[in-house]
């Protein structure tokens, strides 16, 4: 109770957009997913807000109290935001100095479990959501197609069913057809071998699994569990698995070795293991965040489409079982959500449910004519005239003067090795002549508002940190995806932003017409996302294919200091390439642009610069 006591006096403020309330749903559905969480973990340490329209009545009277019960509620307008949230999607949480906020579901999301452990640490179920090395929906939605389905897609697409729904049969949302495809597919943990030896043991034991035989053990997906089977001796093993962690209980050991044919088994010979919940065998955060929004879809589709039920019968069962996980039956009950008593489904295989092989994939792009290796590739743009080529630098010998700034601008207070702290500061040199970056650009520009934004909330901290002991007024930080970021801006500036990263700080740029300085890095976690598609210029789209480009994004990697010269400047050479096609992309959208190496290209393996500017 003490650390909850202390806790309260470090309150933040948490904002919530507000449209309006049907059914024991707040809208929008980020919003009812949010309060969910909130009352899972009997969160009451932040000052909640909701934020609604000028359309919208601020009586909260009208707000249902089975909605929000035991919260205290504050409905404020957009325009009482402090200045740094007006700049984000919400949700957002700030804190007191109104210059830190997290903005977007899943980081805030993961920053309401992080404090309400922290306020009680003897609740450690509460960690366990954030999964296997803290890790669910930690990925940011651009590049993680599984983040973007439970933070975006998901949410949206249901929001849309409701507002749609009439007597007619509905068109069931793709969003839910990929879910139920999601959780067919076989479990992949971190003891998978472990368990699926333990799981055919078992089977052999009652008698039900399948012999030994060579190739891949076909999956049968059983999804008649109920609330009273959960119970019963005779549950699988995963269900076993799943709930002794729950009720924090651990499976008895084994100190009998596995008989021989369970140990000499093959891997293509084990049982796949099957989803008890989202991402697989255990509670996480990803099912607090879909339950609502799938608990008022089968809301629609039981009271007017009852015979659709058969569509999605893992889903279903996905729904009943996560009824009997701890604490949920108390939260939803809060929260106004009323748990449906759905009939029994079974599903011995995905053939019966011809619409799940309907749900789209991502498609396997072949090239007859691909050859491997970059330098077919690079013979292949030659040919085209598109060759390796650099702007000069504008200024190479220019530098700061490190010595006569306060110390906390240096990156050497980052937490971070002489040597790269020296490297970091030539990599700062030029990104600051030509555009500047973070606290450097706050420091020497006290005139100029400056807006870090970061994934990475240690990061995040320790600049902070750094900006108080300079005592800066005019820098914002922000912790969330580039896409919740909605300010306007003059120029944005990235220092070795990874893979795609890169091209999502150049399209944020495009969108406001800002300048923009970036230095990529990563080029081998280039790829496809549901954003982008490579190439990206209308130029390098005639010339190369998928994945032509793909291989210029491997080699572009191969430029560390210790690999042999030649090899690193055919790496060099390929890193220009990739930023080439980055450039002609930006100026087919009316920019100029130049790739540029940065000075001393000692500084870094990955030392290019795209620097752009709208004409």
């Amino acid at each position: 109770m003490k650390a909850i006591k202390k806790s309260l006096t470090e309150e933040e403020y948490l904002y919530l957009d507000f449209s309006h309330q049907t059914e024991g749903c707040i809208f929008p559905l980020h919003t009812s997913v949010t309060l969910f969480l909130l009352s899972y973990c009997d969160c009451k340490i932040f000052k909640i807000c909701l934020v609604v329209t000028k359309e919208v009545s601020r009586d909260s009277s009208l707000l249902r109290d089975d909605l929000i019960q035991d919260v205290e509620i504050q409905i404020i307008s957009r325009q009482e935001l402090p200045p740094i949230v007006q700049n984000c999607c919400l949700p957002a949480v700030v804190e007191r100095s109104d210059n830190f906020c997290r903005a977007g579901l899943a980081v805030v999301l993961r920053h309401i479990i992080q404090k309400s452990y922290e306020a009680d640490p003897l609740k450690k179920e509460l960690l366990e959501l954030l999964g296997f090395k803290k890790t669910c929906l930690k990925a940011c939605a651009e590049v993680s197609q599984w983040t973007r389905l439970c933070e975006l897609t998901i949410p949206l697409a249901i929001e849309n069913f409701l507002r749609e729904s009439s007597d007619q049969p509905p068109t069931i949302p793709v969003e839910i057809l990929q879910l139920e495809k999601k959780l067919s597919e076989p479990v992949r943990v971190h003891n998978d071998d472990k368990l699926r030896r333990q799981k055919l043991k078992q089977q052999k034991a009652d008698g039900v699994g399948p012999p030994l035989t060579k190739g891949k053990a076909k999956s049968k997906v059983h999804t008649q569990e109920t609330s009273e089977g959960l119970d019963s001796s005779s549950k699988s093993l995963e269900l076993k698995v799943a709930f002794s962690k729950l009720t924090v209980q651990e499976e008895p050991a084994t100190t009998n070795r596995e008989p021989s044919h369970i140990r000499k088994a093959k891997a293509s010979d084990l049982p796949p293991l099957e989803h008890v919940f989202a991402e697989g065998l255990y509670f996480t955060l990803a099912d607090i965040v879909l339950l609502p929004c799938i608990h008022h879809f089968l809301v629609i589709i039981s009271r007017k489409f009852s015979e659709k039920l058969v569509e999605f019968p893992l889903l279903a069962s996905w729904y009943q079982r996560i009824q009997e996980v701890p604490g949920v039956k108390t939260a939803a009950s809060k929260c106004g959500i009323q748990f449906l008593h759905l009939p029994k489904l079974l599903t011995t295989s995905t053939e019966q449910h011809p619409n799940l092989c309907e749900v789209p994939g991502v498609e396997e792009q072949s090239d007859p004519l691909f050859i491997g290796g970059p330098r077919p590739t690079m013979a292949k743009l030659m040919e085209k005239g598109i060759e390796v080529m650099f702007s000069p630098h504008p200024c190479p010998t220019w530098t700061l003067d490190w010595n006569v700034l306060p110390a906390a601008v240096s990156p050497k207070e980052g937490k971070m090795s002489s040597d790269r702290a020296l490297r970091k500061q030539q990599q700062l040199n030029n990104l600051v002549y030509v555009g500047h970056v973070g606290i450097v650009l706050a420091h020497m520009l006290p005139s100029c508002q400056v807006t870090l934004i970061e994934n990475k909330e240690l990061s995040l901290i320790r600049a902070k940190k750094r900006s108080d002991e300079l005592g800066l007024s005019n820098i914002w930080f922000i912790q969330a995806n580039m896409e919740y970021f909605t300010g306007m801006f003059n120029i944005g500036v990235a220092l070795h932003a990874c893979g795609v990263a890169t091209d999502m700080v150049i399209e944020h740029c495009i969108k406001t017409r800002a300048s923009f300085v970036t230095c990529p890095c990563c080029y081998g976690f280039i790829q496809n996302t549901s954003k982008f598609n490579f190439p990206k210029s209308e130029q390098f789209k005639k010339t190369l294919s998928y994945k032509e480009h793909m291989i210029l994004c491997r080699f572009a990697d191969q430029t560390a200091v210790q690999l042999p010269p030649q090899r690193r400047l055919i790496g060099k050479q390929c890193m220009c390439l990739v930023d080439l096609d980055r450039a002609r992309a930006a100026e087919e959208c009316g920019y100029s642009v130049q790739v540029i190496s940065m000075e001393p290209e000692s500084c870094s393996p990955k030392n290019n610069m795209i620097v752009g500017v709208p004409i």
